[in-house]
């Protein structure tokens, strides 16, 4: 799945899709061999130009308004962006992507994996560890991804050299997901993940805007069918319908993009996650399938600080210590602050009262998010039963 912003914006229907319940047995086509009018290459050249590079799945989508946006603005204004405010800000962008690329006609959406086929939070683990989102175990993907789409752009330009390009590795105004979508990569998922039949839904999305006209490719058809393990398994609630996800309840908006406190009510849910959450992701059949191929970048690897972290271990970490740790890692989006309020609420939910003199010492902490999630975490750690 791309792990980042644009994942956590609803951009599908409640209803829409097929009632196909059978992964296994579906046939799959992506793309097409359809010349590009405009460009000296053709569709297979560029997938094999992208395979060269670690990406596995590459489509083209009309660079036009979809009308799938006013379901954005409607996302937006049913509260569900919680604090993510730039969304907002740059919804014109992300609906007219001329606005960002003058002239732009077509976008190149790519796809690459992150899974490193290691067991998921769901696996017997060390006792007192944490959870770290799959996606950032290994370096920075804004980094590794960034690279490859470079290496593509330098690609295409020795192929056009007139054209214009700009890129994007969830860091601008773009729907990835949508065109994703739109680009034939996969559907949206009812998790709102993008979904590749062959390779599931833990990729990430760059995407690269033109002023070529490309052929677009075909979407692939909706094949979440009647499944709703993804929706059924949050233990926060974050699902209001299919294809919605409501981020002010989702435990990778709380613990990454949220500052300051976390609502109380959601302490408990959190669980031991400190960096997002892979629980929709992880029960998804197509994510379970025997066969599925996993990612060969080994910058993806997990680092042993954040493959299930102790908590104990993070709770006594000086900030410049987890600054060293945060270093060409997506994890920096959190800054030491959040990631210290995130393994206190961890620390609560733990019920281990060794940790009850670690939790302590935050208590009067002047970082306000870190001080109430002490408190909490103390209080519930003073409750447990005391050993005979």
């Amino acid at each position: 799945m791309s792990r980042g912003i644009d994942n956590l914006m609803g951009t599908r229907g409640a209803n829409e899709g097929d009632d196909s319940d059978h992964a296994a047995e579906t046939k799959f086509f992506h793309g097409s061999n359809v010349a590009m009018p405009d460009a000296a290459f053709d569709q297979a050249q560029l997938r094999e130009a992208a395979t060269l590079l670690g990406i596995v799945r590459v489509g083209v989508a009309a660079v036009q308004r979809y009308p799938e946006m006013e379901r954005v603005r409607d996302w937006i204004a049913n509260g569900y962006a919680a604090e993510m405010a730039y969304i907002e800000r740059r919804i014109e962008d992300r609906d007219d992507l001329t606005r960002i690329l003058p002239g732009a006609r077509s976008v190149i959406v790519a796809a690459v994996p992150y899974d490193t086929n290691q067991a998921d939070s769901r696996a017997p683990r060390a006792g007192g560890s944490a959870w770290v989102s799959r996606y950032a175990w290994g370096d920075d993907y804004h980094d590794v991804v960034g690279e490859k789409l470079d290496a593509l752009e330098a690609w295409l330009t020795e192929q056009a050299p007139t054209a214009h390009f700009k890129r994007y590795v969830d860091t601008g105004p773009v729907p990835e997901r949508l065109l994703a979508a739109k680009a034939g990569v996969g559907w949206i998922g009812k998790n709102s993940c993008i979904i590749d039949p062959e390779w599931g839904s833990y990729l990430f999305l760059g995407v690269i805007l033109t002023d070529l006209e490309l052929v677009a490719d075909e979407p692939i058809t909706d094949h979440c069918g009647s499944c709703r393990a993804c929706l059924e398994v949050c233990p926060t609630d974050s699902f209001p319908q299919p294809y919605v996800l409501d981020a002010r309840r989702c435990i990778s908006y709380l613990t990454i993009e949220l500052r300051g406190e976390v609502p109380e009510t959601h302490r408990a849910g959190i669980g031991d996650h400190v960096f997002g959450c892979d629980l929709c992701q992880e029960v998804c059949p197509w994510n379970q399938r025997a066969k599925r191929p996993t990612g060969a970048d080994k910058r993806f690897a997990a680092r042993a600080d954040w493959h299930a972290p102790d908590v104990a271990e993070l709770l006594q970490l000086d900030d410049e210590a987890i600054r060293r740790r945060l270093r060409h890692s997506s994890m920096k989006r959190t800054k030491v602050q959040g990631l210290r309020r995130n393994a206190l609420i961890a620390a609560g939910n733990l019920k281990d009262p060794d940790l009850l003199p670690l939790v302590s010492c935050y208590c009067e902490d002047s970082d306000v998010g870190i001080s109430s999630a002490a408190r909490w975490a103390e209080r519930r750690l003073r409750e447990l039963p005391r050993p005979e």
